[in-house]
């Protein structure tokens, strides 16, 4: 989902950061990156029903479809229609390809959202690589609390808790990122994305998919995704997933 992806050498010895709560950090992600290791995921196709909300008034909404067709580990197409509008997103490693409204474009570096899929699916990077790209992302991953959320135990990394206004990943053993806060800017200025997953199921041994998926900006819902339905390694074909083939559609009308 989009607040806009995305989002994913550890700041282990950071001078202000105590060493064991980095390491607790490494060991938690180690951990879940090493049991999905063995899960042998390779594509999904995710059918979901989108709510668009009005941050100005929430009772005002729109509904609509999104299809997902993703590629381990960071090849995604995404189609999206609400009402007469249809948005087609071509991603690819660093490049993203969008036709809207009959255009055809490739994303500048900062709307590439990599982050959703790779939160979702991080394989075949391990723990360090992982904490460095949140790292990255403003999340200051030597400080780590652990909170209990709906009864189970979350690393919560980059805040304490209670604290909803710094960049955070909230990361559970079993299911990995269950949300992930960080600043998005925009032609507004600076404004705190919050991505949340929740509702997983499991969809392949071991791998577990979440069901609703909300984002906020500055606390306010934008949007709400819930699956209908996942398919779990079907073979996808390259071809889906080529960036150059969109923008020479675009380039021939």
């Amino acid at each position: 989902m989009r607040a806009p992806t995305a989002l994913l050498a550890l700041l282990a010895v950071l001078v202000f950061a105590p060493r064991s709560q980095a390491e607790d950090a490494r060991l938690a992600v180690e951990q879940f990156v090493a049991r999905l290791a063995e899960i042998s995921v390779t594509d999904m196709v995710v059918t979901q029903t989108l709510t668009l909300y009005d941050p100005k008034d929430p009772r005002q909404q729109v509904r609509g479809d999104r299809k997902l067709w993703i590629k381990v580990p960071a090849r995604l197409r995404e189609e999206t229609k609400v009402e007469d509008l249809r948005l087609l997103r071509v991603m690819n490693g660093d490049r993203l390809v969008v036709e809207r409204g009959g255009k055809v474009f490739e994303a500048p570096p900062r709307q590439r959202e990599r982050q959703r899929v790779h939160t979702l699916f991080p394989l075949p990077r391990t723990a360090a690589d992982l904490l460095r790209e949140w790292a990255s992302l403003g999340i200051r991953t030597e400080v780590v609390t652990a909170v209990r959320v709906g009864g189970r135990t979350i690393t919560l990394i980059g805040a304490v808790e209670g604290d909803r206004t710094s960049p955070a990943v909230w990361f559970d053993s079993e299911y990995g990122v269950v949300r992930i806060i960080t600043r998005v800017e925009g032609p507004d200025g600076v404004k705190m994305g919050d991505v949340a997953f929740s509702e997983h199921r499991k969809v392949s041994a071991g791998f577990f998919y979440p069901f609703r998926q909300e984002l906020f900006l500055d606390g306010k819902l934008l949007e709400v995704a819930s699956v209908r339905s996942v398919e779990v390694n079907t073979g996808l074909p390259e071809s889906l997933f080529d960036p150059d083939a969109l923008l020479e559609k675009g380039g021939s009308r």
